[in-house]
Parts: structure tokens; C-alpha cells; sequence
């Protein structure tokens, strides 16, 4: 089982019919029992970092997320999911994640750089390419300069450039992915990403 955690913010369904298109066998819940039980997580999510936390901790999903990981068990982080596993966000200040990668959430540009003689846009929406610095369980299949679908202002910087599993260009190089021991996370939406994304869940199912 795939537990799909729903911490209000999220558009889940779309990540549910992702999963169960590649054969998966997915689940919604707010309940960290559950959480706690499945083979794999996802946490997804689409907002501000601060409410994230907050309706994180208001459902007792903290704890579940932290003890699923701490297992040892697959967990995929999308979106907010990939930053709130980091120590803080700048976002409306500063505020603390789940503190289980080492790193921080910062914002693009506190001077939008001009590409073409246009000012680059956040938050950042649409397609962008990603590179791979190295090989990594989720994007098993995939070749360099692969398409895939992004909309944030934030992104994170890992303390440890090795947990680094995909960057992507956005007026500069932006950490968009990682992979440490049994957490992969991506800043871009898999689910949107059509084949691409879709491949790379099929690689979270079958790991």
C-alpha cells in the first residue's frame, strides 16, 4: 500500500490516478495509523510552507512522516513535500521544517535577472530540463535533458551537495531533486510531467 498523506493542500487525486497508472496501489488518508502501516508515502503539496507545518502537526502526520522514514521504508516527497523535509524556509520569514534533510528553503531571486531582455517570472510555472549529476533509483530510465512540469517561487539548497539527484535552469542552477538513504524528492510535479513523470513513478512503485 501507498499511503497518499492529506494534510489539506494538496491536489492528491491527480498523484493518486499517476500512481495507479503505473501500478501502484495508492490511498488518501489523514490518518497517521495508516501513514505509519503503508509500504510507501507520499507526501505532496501545493501552498505556503508555514500553513504546511502547521496543518502537518494539527493532524499528528509529523510523527508518522518522521517514523515512516525513520523505518527505512520508500518515501517520495513532491513539491512543499520535498521542502518541508529540510531544517527551514525563508517563506514569510522563517519558519522550521521536519528537519530531516540537512538544508533550507530559499526564494528566486531577490533581483529577477533578465534573460532576452525579459524579466524572468515567479513564481516559476511550466516545462523545464533537468540534468542528473548521478545515478539515483527515481530516475532509473531517464535521459539527460528529460521535460518535466514546475510551479514555485522556493527551492531548496541541500548542506550536502550529494543528496543532489537533479538540477534545472531557471536564471541559475537550482536544486530540483534529491535522494538520501530512503527519501527521494522532487521540487517539480511528477504527476504533471506526462511520460516522463510517469516513469518515474513507476520507479518509486517498483522499488
Amino acid at each position: 500500500m501507498i499511503a497518499i498523506i492529506d494534510y489539506g493542500m494538496a491536489n492528491l487525486r491527480s498523484v493518486e490516478k499517476a500512481l495507479e497508472r503505473v501500478g501502484g496501489d495508492p490511498i488518501i488518508t489523514n490518518n497517521p495509523d495508516e501513514v505509519r502501516k503503508a509500504d510507501k508515502v507520499v507526501l505532496p503539496g501545493v501552498g505556503a510552507f508555514c500553513a504546511a507545518m502547521t496543518n502537518l502537526d494539527r493532524s499528528c502526520l509529523r510523527e508518522a512522516v518522521v517514523d515512516h522514514i525513520q523505518s527505512g521504508k520508500p518515501f517520495l516527497g513532491i513539491c512543499l513535500g520535498l521542502q518541508m523535509l529540510f531544517d527551514e524556509s525563508s517563506e514569510m520569514g522563517s519558519t522550521a521544517g521536519l528537519g530531516l534533510l540537512p538544508g533550507r528553503v530559499v526564494k528566486f531571486f531577490e533581483k529577477t535577472p533578465l534573460i532576452d531582455g525579459e524579466a524572468l517570472k515567479v513564481p516559476h510555472i511550466g516545462w523545464n530540463t533537468l540534468q542528473f549529476p548521478r545515478p539515483t533509483r527515481l530516475f532509473v530510465g531517464l535521459e539527460q535533458g528529460a521535460s518535466v512540469y514546475f510551479v514555485h517561487s522556493y527551492y531548496p539548497e541541500p548542506t550536502d551537495p550529494q543528496m543532489i539527484s537533479a538540477t534545472s535552469d531557471y536564471g541559475l542552477d537550482f536544486c530540483c531533486a534529491v535522494e538520501h538513504e530512503n527519501i527521494v524528492a522532487t521540487q517539480f510535479h511528477p504527476e504533471k510531467s506526462g511520460a516522463i513523470g510517469l516513469q518515474m513513478l513507476r520507479n518509486f512503485v517498483l522499488w
